[in-house]
C-alpha cells in the first residue's frame, strides 16, 4: 500500500476520460492589479476516477472547481467533460459547497428532491427519490426536519444528497468538511468513499487535508503556490483499504510526509505573496 507518481497530463482522454482541462488559465482583474489565480495546467480524469487536489491557501484549487462546476469562465485555455466544452451549470455535475447552502425554508426531504423537480420530474416521483437518497446518507428519519434543526455533519450529508439527485456524471466538491470537527469528519469521509463504491461517479475533490486526500483518493494532484499548477501528482492506493484505520500504519505516515515535503515550500511562498498583496 503505497502512492506512486503519475502522469495525469500524459493520459489518453479519448480512452474513458470524463474530464479533460487542456492549457487552463485564470486571471482576475486587469492591468497592473491583475492576479493570476491558476498558470496553464493540463489535467484529465477518468470516469470512476476519485481525483483529490491539494495545495496552499489562494492556489486556485477552488477556482478550478469552479471553472469545471461552470461558475467561472477560464482566461485561457478549457475544461470539458466528454469533449464537449464546458460553458455553464450542468446536470451532469452535481456541487457540495464548504457550507451546505441549503434552503431553509424547506424540508430536508424537499431540499433533496428539489434539483429534480426543477428539471421536472413530478412531485412525488422527486420526493421517493429523495427519501432513498437520504436513507442511503443515513438521514431517512429526518427527512421532514428543516435544516436549522441539524448539525453540520448533518447539513452537508444532506448537501451530498441533493448533489446526487440529478444522477450528475460528476461530483464536485469544495472541502465539504472543512468546517466540521475531526470525529464528524473521519465518519463522514468514510460515508462519502462508501457513496463513491455504491455508485462509481467520478469525482473532483478539494481539500488542505492530506491525511483526507490520501483516505479518499485514487489520484492526487499536489498544486503550487500561486498561479496555481500541478506540482506532482500521485495514484493512491490506501482508498482501496477496507481499514477504517488506515491512517494510523507506517506506510500512510511515510505517504503523508511526501506531499508535506512537497508542499512546505509551496506553503512559504503563498505566505510571501499575500504579505506583497
Amino acid at each position: 500500500m503505497s502512492i506512486e507518481p503519475f502522469d495525469l497530463n500524459g493520459r489518453d482522454r479519448r480512452n474513458g476520460a470524463k474530464l479533460a482541462v487542456e492549457h487552463l488559465s485564470k486571471s482576475f482583474g486587469s492591468g497592473t492589479s491583475a492576479v493570476q489565480a491558476l498558470a496553464p495546467l493540463d489535467l484529465s480524469v477518468r470516469t470512476g476516477d476519485f481525483l483529490c487536489v491539494v495545495g496552499p491557501s489562494g492556489c486556485g484549487k477552488t477556482t478550478l472547481l469552479n471553472i469545471v462546476g461552470g461558475f467561472e469562465r477560464p482566461t485561457s485555455g478549457r475544461a470539458l467533460i466528454d469533449d464537449r466544452p464546458i460553458t455553464k451549470p450542468g446536470r451532469e455535475r452535481g456541487v457540495v459547497f464548504q457550507q451546505g447552502a441549503l434552503f431553509n425554508w424547506m424540508s430536508v426531504v424537499e431540499n433533496v428532491a428539489f434539483g429534480p423537480r426543477s428539471c421536472g420530474v413530478p412531485a412525488e416521483k422527486a420526493r421517493q427519490h429523495a427519501r432513498e437518497l437520504l436513507e442511503m446518507v443515513g438521514l431517512a428519519g429526518f427527512a421532514h426536519r428543516y435544516p436549522y434543526e441539524l448539525s453540520g455533519g448533518m447539513q452537508q450529508r444532506v448537501g451530498i444528497a441533493r448533489a446526487l439527485a440529478n444522477d450528475p456524471e460528476i461530483l464536485l466538491m469544495d472541502e465539504p468538511f472543512a468546517a466540521l470537527d475531526q470525529q464528524t469528519r473521519e465518519l463522514l469521509q468514510e460515508e462519502i468513499r462508501g457513496i463513491w463504491r455504491r455508485t462509481g461517479k467520478t469525482i473532483l475533490w478539494i481539500t488542505h487535508s492530506i491525511e483526507e486526500a490520501l483516505f479518499l483518493a485514487t489520484h492526487i494532484v499536489v498544486m503550487t503556490a500561486r498561479p496555481g499548477r500541478v506540482k506532482a501528482a500521485f495514484r493512491s492506493r490506501f482508498s482501496e483499504s477496507p481499514d477504517p484505520l488506515i491512517a494510523a500504519t507506517p506506510e500512510f505516515t511515510a505517504a503523508k510526509r511526501q506531499i508535506v515535503e512537497l508542499l512546505r515550500s509551496e506553503s512559504q511562498r503563498a505566505q510571501s505573496l499575500e504579505a506583497t498583496v
